[in-house]
This record gives C-alpha cells, sequence and structure tokens, in this order.
C-alpha cells in the first residue's frame, strides 16, 4: 500500500470508529431508558463492543506506523 493512500485511509478508519462508537452509545442509552432493570447488562455489552472497537483502531494504528 502507498503511503499516500495508507495516509488516506487511517483518518477514513478513525472517523468509523468514532461514528461506531457514538452509534453504540446513542443506541445504548436509548436502550436503558426503555427498560432500565436491563441497565447493568447493557452497559457491559456496551463497554465490551467499545473496547473491540478501540482494539481494531488501534491495530490500524500500528499498521499504519509499520507500513
Amino acid at each position: 500500500m502507498s503511503t499516500a493512500l495508507a495516509s488516506f485511509a487511517y483518518p477514513l478508519g478513525l472517523i468509523g470508529a468514532a461514528l461506531s462508537i457514538s452509534w453504540l452509545g446513542q443506541t445504548a442509552a436509548k436502550s436503558i431508558a426503555r427498560q432500565p432493570e436491563a441497565g447493568s447488562t447493557i452497559q457491559t455489552v456496551f463497554i465490551l463492543g467499545a473496547a473491540f472497537i478501540e482494539a481494531l483502531t488501534l491495530l490500524a494504528f500500528v499498521l499504519k506506523l509499520i507500513g
């Protein structure tokens, strides 16, 4: 992959990660508002989802540094 293409692809990955975490948070907040008794389960799923998204973003960063 060329340097110019990698420099363009990485910010797109960051934007995608930011949008997906914000969508995940919005959905979790709506779900907790609808069903407060399931709040702890929803919060756990939200944290795991956000961690996976952040891990993929970190992987993209490392791959950009390597390549």
